[in-house]
C-alpha cells in the first residue's frame, strides 16, 4: 500500500514545514511496526519548493489471516489460497487508514509543539493514491470528497491493459488536491473515507469505533451529503452502532445550527444520573390537568412537544381515546430514558403502533408536526431564551397549527411560597425566565391574535389568593376562518 502527501511552498512558508507537522523528519526514513505489517515513512523530495512525504505499507498476509482467525477480505470465508494471495499489501485499504492514524497520530489532532503555529494553518496538498478500491466507482470517490472541498481526479484502474476488452476494476488511481485545507483536516478525512471507499474493514469493529468516527468527522461529518453512507460503511453496517452514530451526529448537527454547546440542548435529564425521577404532586396535578384538557378538547392524535423523560407520554398511553402519541425532545439521552420508561421493546404490537419518540428542535419547523389534534408544551418555554421564542411560536403555531395547543410554564409570583428557594432564585437552573402571570397573559393573547386562536387560562395547583397557582397553563383552540380574520 503507498500513499503520497505533497506540498509547495515559499522561502517565508517552506515546503519542508510538512516535517514539523508530520513529526518526522525529511531527513530520515523510519519504520514503525503494526499490528499487519511495517509502515514506512520516507521522503522522496524535500526542497523549500516542494516537498513530499510517502507512507508505504507492508502488510503480512501471514499474520493478517491469523488474527482474523481464517477468515478472509470483510470477514467473509475464502478459498485458502485467497487468504494469502489477495489485493490487500497492494491497494490502500482500511488498514493504511489504521496505520495513518498510528504514524501519524500527532499530526490527525493538529498537535505540534515545536512550531505551534503551523497546524492552522491551510497549505496547497496533493494526496495520491495508486491503487484505491472504490465499492461505488468514480462517481461515490468525488461524491465523498468534493463536499470537502478536495478537487478529484479519480481514474479507473483497467483489469488488464493488454485487454482493454475485459473493462474496468473496481480500483482507481486518486488524485486530490486543494490549497484550503489544513493537514490535519487532509488526514482526517483520509482516515474516514479510505474505509468507506473499501467498504470492508479487516479487524473488528468494536463499539469505540463511533468515538473514533466522531473525532475524526469533527467539523465535517454532521453536514455532509453522504452522511448516512459513511456511517454505515465505516461501521462495518453494524446496526446499533451505526444507529448510535447517527443519533449523535443529528446532536452535533442540531448544537452547531443552534449556535450552541452539545451539552447544552441536551440537558434534559441530569448528567449525574439516569434514575427515574419521582415524580411530585405538582408535577402529577400538572399532567392531571393536561389530560383533562386533552379531552375536553376532543383530540386523539397528541403531541408532547419537549417530552423529556416520557412522563406525559406514558399517563397518555393509559387512556384509549388518544389514538396516537408522539414525543418530542431535542435530548437523545431524555429520549432514550422515555424509551426505557415506556418499556417500547417490549410493547404489544397494537400499543405499540400508538406512540413515538423522536429527536427535533421545536425552534425549527418540522413537517413531522403537521396534522395533529393538539400540541403540549409543558414546562418547556421557560428552558428558551428570550429571542428564540419567536422561532418556536411559529414552529408551532404558524407551520404545524394543530387545533388545540396547551402550554405550561411555572408563576414566578408562587415562588414566594416555596420555602426552600432562596428569593430571587428560579425553581431549575435551566430556566432562562419565569413569568407572571400578567406575563404569561401578554405573551399568549399576543401568539393567540397573530397566529388565529383563542386562549383561556387555567390554573394548576392549589391557588392562592395572593399570588397564584405555582403552575399556570394557557389552553389554545384554533379559531375558525372568520373569527381569525377578526382577531
Amino acid at each position: 500500500m503507498f500513499l503520497t502527501i505533497t506540498t509547495t511552498g515559499t522561502p517565508e512558508r517552506p515546503a519542508t514545514d510538512l516535517g514539523y507537522l508530520l513529526h518526522k523528519h525529511p531527513d530520515n526514513a523510519q519504520a514503525f511496526s503494526t499490528s499487519y505489517g511495517t509502515a514506512h515513512v520516507l521522503y522522496p523530495e524535500a526542497e523549500a519548493q516542494r516537498c513530499t512525504a510517502a507512507l508505504l505499507l507492508e502488510v503480512d498476509a501471514v499474520a493478517l489471516v491469523r488474527r482474523g482467525k481464517g477468515k478472509g477480505r470483510g470477514g467473509a470465508p475464502d478459498a485458502a489460497l485467497a487468504q494469502y494471495v489477495n489485493d490487500r499489501p497492494y491497494a490502500a485499504s482500511s488498514l493504511l487508514a489504521v496505520a495513518l492514524s498510528g504514524v501519524f497520530s500527532s499530526a490527525m489532532k493538529g498537535v505540534c509543539n515545536a512550531r505551534p503555529e503551523l497546524p492552522g494553518q491551510a497549505r496547497p496538498l496533493r494526496v495520491e493514491v495508486p491503487a484505491l478500491p472504490a465499492r461505488g466507482g468514480p462517481d461515490l470517490v468525488r461524491a465523498l470528497f468534493e463536499p470537502l472541498g478536495w478537487a478529484v481526479t479519480a481514474e479507473p484502474v483497467a483489469l488488464d491493459s493488454e485487454f482493454p476488452e475485459w473493462g474496468d476494476s473496481r480500483y482507481v488511481s486518486l488524485v486530490l488536491e486543494s490549497d484550503t485545507l489544513t493537514l490535519a483536516e487532509a488526514l482526517r478525512h483520509l482516515y474516514v473515507l479510505l474505509p468507506v471507499l473499501d467498504d470492508a474493514k479487516h479487524y473488528w469493529v468494536a463499539p469505540d469505533e463511533v468515538d473514533k468516527l466522531l473525532r475524526a468527522g469533527e467539523g465535517w461529518l454532521p453536514g455532509h451529503p453522504e452522511q448516512r453512507l459513511i456511517t454505515s460503511r465505516y461501521l462495518a453496517r453494524r446496526w446499533s452502532l451505526t444507529r448510535q452514530a447517527t443519533e449523535r451526529l443529528e446532536l452535533v448537527r442540531l448544537a452547531e445550527t443552534d449556535d450552541s454547546e452539545v451539552e447544552e440542548i441536551d440537558n434534559a435529564v441530569e448528567a449525574e444520573t439516569e434514575a427515574e425521577e419521582k415524580p411530585a404532586p405538582l408535577a402529577v396535578r400538572r399532567r392531571e390537568a393536561i389530560v383533562t384538557a386533552l379531552r375536553q378538547s376532543g383530540a386523539a392524535r397528541v403531541l408532547d412537544l419537549g417530552c423529556g423523560q416520557g412522563q406525559l407520554v406514558q399517563t397518555l398511553l393509559k387512556d384509549p381515546a388518544f389514538t396516537e402519541i408522539v414525543g418530542v425532545d431535542v435530548s437523545m439521552r431524555a429520549l432514550t430514558i422515555a424509551s426505557r420508561r415506556l418499556k417500547l421493546d417490549r410493547m404489544g404490537e397494537r400499543q405499540a403502533s400508538r406512540v413515538e419518540l423522536f429527536q427535533g428542535s421545536l425552534t425549527y419547523t418540522d413537517v413531522r408536526l403537521k396534522g395533529y389534534d393538539a400540541a403540549v408544551l409543558s414546562e418547556v418555554i421557560e428552558h428558551l431564551d428570550l429571542p428564540r421564542l419567536p422561532a418556536l411560536e411559529y414552529a408551532v403555531f404558524g407551520s404545524a397549527r394543530p387545533r388545540t395547543v396547551l402550554v405550561t410554564t411555572p408563576n414566578v409570583e408562587y415562588n414566594v411560597r416555596w420555602e426552600s428557594l432562596p428569593a430571587g432564585h428560579v425553581r431549575h437552573g435551566d430556566h432562562r425566565f419565569e413569568w407572571t402571570r400578567a406575563q404569561f397573559r401578554a405573551w399568549a393573547e399576543s401568539v393567540a391574535g397573530r397566529h388565529g386562536y383563542g386562549v383561556e387560562f387555567v390554573p394548576v395547583g392549589p391557588d392562592d389568593p395572593e399570588v397564584g397557582p405555582p403552575t399556570q397553563m394557557a389552553v389554545f383552540t384554533m379559531t375558525t376562518p372568520k373569527e381569525a380574520k377578526a382577531a
